[in-house]
């Protein structure tokens, strides 16, 4: 059977095309994909800091839940923490004891920022910041002091030579440090630098022990290093101290380990590109198998004289369902060997444009090993598979008397099977969208429900194809028949083969409806929080900096005369337990610490119920949203844990609208700073008092003593929209992925159809019918095509959508920016023209008496 594929795929080479090149797309957007889910899993960055040290132990950077599963299994989820987990001092002395720990060092530190003698702001190593650590935790790692001498006295400091560079300081010089103070001159006692040379991936400057704990108060135990005895392996050591811990959080690292620890935002980034690389390579296969489907069914059919003369010959079922099978793992076997290397320049313009959105670092890696690919290649085959022999199942079960019959004319209407499922579909969906109706109030349903309804209204309106065909014909073949012969002709053709006119609009409503779900969700959800932003900032000045702004600049604002209320904010992640469409899964929430005094005054989040000047540390104020995924309402009490993992049970005390704008929970201002890696402000909310003279000019003057503090009228949207946009520009990935495979699917099927219409367009022309007539009739059926799957397309995609604004806004009406829909279905409606027009015209130039003859 494996020869007589082979021989099969070399005779329609031409139909296999648009398979194998959908194959190559999936193949390498799956290794792809399957590449960034491993570099997720395996994220780290070598050690530097911590070089030296054979282990290494710090804060689990992961908080793990357990919950019970709807069929009452025991599930644990694990969440990222954004925050660096602190440690405590006492645990050095543990570590100390046991068995093969010869020497125990701390690493205490904490961001900071510097700031030249000028007042310049002095970013760190790709604009990262800068970190200040302890002189003795020098011993950890690849450091070594390359001029100068160690910081002995109070006010002495040691920068890495590439940021005393950006400085323009040398030993000798003096430099001012800010965390979260006013900034404090040092003189710049020595350099230190990699022993390779090379530039350090985080700037880090080095302050004698005590100075650090008096000049940066915040700062806390990040790691402690462990230096083995001699002859003791550094796993045995992590073996042991894992052992005499017995603390789950805590994580003790070794080898690559040590980076993971050393670089918080590696770990977490890391995290976050697992979730994104799963999301849009189960989209991709998802869409990868109705594509693949409908061009191995067109294939299927064009094939049917084949398979009924193989049928009449005494060919068996189960022969032909080989013979296409090896035709497909061949197939797919070649477009995955092709598509891996593909896949492979494809995650580097990922990870490139991931960077560029703040989803990972600029300088991440990528682990790249043979797993990805394989898996990419096997799953292509097997996707290949399932298509072809589900495709394939009618033609080859039916008699061979009956596959003769249906080979020369096309069979009228559906199968019973196909409408009792297309209608069990159409129930189901209606089912869908009521329930979402009566669930208006909890928006994680909706959101879950809209997903589940465009997928299902697809697969009904695919099922269903040539009864949705045949509805369409009869709502558009009348105004064809106005249109002269041309248009008569056309009307006939899709009157007479609707089969081949469904699978021509199936691609389209693909595209179509899930394009415009996904895309208008995002744009119905940055509309309504940009409308929130612009609505809750009551306050008339803020005071932001690129690092952060230091808390006790709150302080000194609301102390002035002029200002009515101030706050400080902070922004974080909680993490807590959901339920959603009745199953529990662990989320991480937005939070924002505010002062409860200036609720209302410098910022409204508009309160439904409750009282958000009721916030403390014990307390916690939840938006709607958040309030319906977690059952939660005023009164209850949520458990929540921290950015840091600190475990927090705090009473609801209000429940407000405008959590899309702003962020999921809301709490006391200095208990979130506190559980924070910077303990620094985001920015400071002004409300100016009724008479505020020369206010501007106040504030202005009280920025200037914290450089790279500057005042606003308000906050920028777009800054505060980051992670949205972010999370809609991966989405917008996916609906390119989805375009590219429609435009594969449209073109390859409109190319096909068209094509197998050789002999009717060599009678047609035979029979006295102009060139021009014939383009003109192809025009006009490719206008049903388009006008019924763009159609469709939008009517499917109107019904999830309706659900999604009714989760944001509380409106049916979702945000459809004109310029998109038109570039959605200018896009497809460009493609099913390309599809059918371009081999219209190349089969008209082959002369009739040649292609009346021609083989099917």
């Amino acid at each position: 059977m494996l020869s007589l594929a082979l021989l099969t795929l070399k005779a329609r080479k031409g139909g296999f095309v648009g398979t194998f090149v959908a194959l190559v797309l999936g193949a390498a957007v799956l290794s792809a994909c399957g590449i960034l889910l491993e570099s997720g899993i395996r994220a780290g960055s070598s050690a530097e800091r911590y070089a030296a040290a054979d282990v290494v132990v710090a804060g689990r950077q992961e908080v793990e839940l357990t919950f019970k599963d709807l069929d009452g299994s025991t599930v644990k989820e694990s969440q990222p923490l954004p925050e660096r987990v602190p440690l405590r001092a006492s645990s050095a002395d543990r570590i100390t004891g046991v068995d093969g720990a010869e020497t125990v060092i701390a690493d205490v530190g904490a961001p900071v920022r510097l700031v030249t003698g000028a007042g310049r702001p002095v970013p760190g190593h790709h604009g990262a910041g800068v970190e200040a650590h302890n002189w003795s935790s020098l011993g950890l790692g690849d450091f070594r002091l390359t001029i100068g001498h160690a910081p002995r006295a109070a006010g002495e400091i040691v920068l890495d030579t590439e940021l005393a560079a950006q400085a323009d300081v040398r030993p000798g010089d003096d430099i001012r440090l800010m965390s979260t103070s006013v900034p404090r001159t040092f003189q710049v006692a020595g350099l230190v630098a990699l022993k390779d040379g090379g530039a350090p991936r985080r700037s880090v400057v080095f302050l004698a022990d005590a100075t650090l704990r008096q000049s940066v108060p915040e700062a806390s135990v990040q790691a402690f290093g462990v230096l083995a005895a001699p002859g003791v392996s550094p796993h045995r050591l992590a073996d042991a101290i894992r052992s005499a811990l017995h603390d789950d959080t805590l994580a003790v690292h070794t080898g690559e380990g040590r980076g993971r620890a050393e670089f918080l935002d590696v770990t977490v980034s890391g995290s976050n590109l697992v979730v994104l690389a799963a999301a849009i390579g189960g989209n991709v296969l998802l869409v990868a198998v109705f594509v693949l489907y409908a061009t191995t069914s067109l294939s299927i059919r064009h094939r049917r004289r084949e398979i009924a003369l193989l049928r009449a010959i005494g060919t068996t079922p189960g022969q032909i369902r080989r013979m296409v099978a090896a035709e497909a793992a061949a197939t797919g076997l070649l477009a995955g060997v092709i598509g891996c290397p593909a896949g492979l320049l494809l995650v580097y313009w990922l990870r490139d444009r991931f960077a560029g959105h703040g989803i990972v670092p600029s300088d991440f890696g990528l682990a790249l090993s043979p797993l990805p690919f394989l898996a990419a290649v096997l799953v292509t085959v097997l996707t290949a598979l399932v298509a072809v022999l589900s495709a394939a199942h009618r033609a080859t079960r039916i008699r061979p008397t009956e596959a003769l019959g249906e080979a020369a004319v096309e069979t009228p209407g559906l199968g019973r099977g196909r409408r009792i499922t297309g209608g069990v579909l159409l129930v189901l969906s209606a089912g869908i969208f009521v329930t979402g109706l009566a669930q208006d109030a909890d928006f994680f349903t909706l959101v879950g429900l809209a997903n589940s309804l465009v997928l299902v209204l697809v697969v009904a309106v695919a099922v269903l194809g040539p009864l949705v065909s045949r509805t369409a014909v009869g709502l558009l073949a009348p105004l064809l028949n106005r249109t002269g012969v041309t248009g008569y002709l056309a009307a006939a053709n899709t009157r007479a083969n609707v089969a081949r006119l469904a699978g021509a609009i199936t691609p389209l409503v693909l595209a179509v409806s899930f394009s415009s779900t996904v895309v208008f969700a995002q744009t119905t959800g940055l509309r309504e929080s940009a409308d929130q932003l612009r609505a809750g900032l009551v306050a008339d000045h803020v005071l932001t900096a690129p690092s952060g702004v230091s808390p006790e600049l709150a302080q000194k604002v609301g102390d002035m005369k002029q200002v009515a209320s101030a706050t400080g904010l902070v922004r974080s992640k909680v993490v807590a337990m959901g339920r959603m469409l009745g199953a529990q899964e662990s989320v991480s929430l937005s939070a924002q610490g505010v002062d409860p005094r200036a609720l209302g005054s410098a910022l409204d989040l508009r309160p439904r119920e409750g009282n958000m000047k009721a916030l403390s540390r014990d307390t916690v104020a939840i938006s709607t949203t958040t309030a319906s995924w977690l059952g939660l309402g005023v009164g209850d009490t949520a458990r929540l844990h921290l950015g840091d993992g600190t475990p927090l049970r705090a009473k609801v005390v209000a429940v407000y609208e405008r959590g899309f704008g702003f962020t999921d929970v809301t709490m006391d201002h200095d208990l979130l700073l506190a559980h924070t890696t910077g303990k620094v402000d985001e920015s400071v909310l002004v409300r100016s008092a009724p008479s505020a003279p020369d206010l501007t000019q106040a504030l202005s003057h009280l920025a200037a003593a914290y450089p790279g503090t500057v005042l606003r009228d308000g906050l920028a949207v777009d800054d505060q929209l980051a992670e949205q946009r972010a999370n809609a520009w991966v989405n917008y990935l996916v609906v390119g992925v989805i375009i590219a495979y429609t435009a594969i699917t449209v073109v390859n099927t409109l190319a096909m159809s068209t094509a197998a219409r050789r002999r009717e367009f060599a009678l047609l022309r035979l029979s006295g019918t102009a060139r021009g007539q014939v383009v003109g009739m192809m025009r006009r059926e490719s206008v049903i095509v388009i006008a019924a799957g763009v159609g469709i397309g939008t009517l499917l995609s109107a019904f999830p959508l309706v659900l999604v604004s009714m989760a944001v806004s509380g409106t049916p009406v979702p945000a459809v920016p004109g310029l998109g829909y038109l570039a959605i279905a200018g896009a497809t409606a460009a493609l099913a023209a390309a599809g059918t027009m371009l081999p219209t015209r190349m089969l008209l130039r082959i002369r009739p008496v040649e292609a009346i003859g021609a083989k099917e």
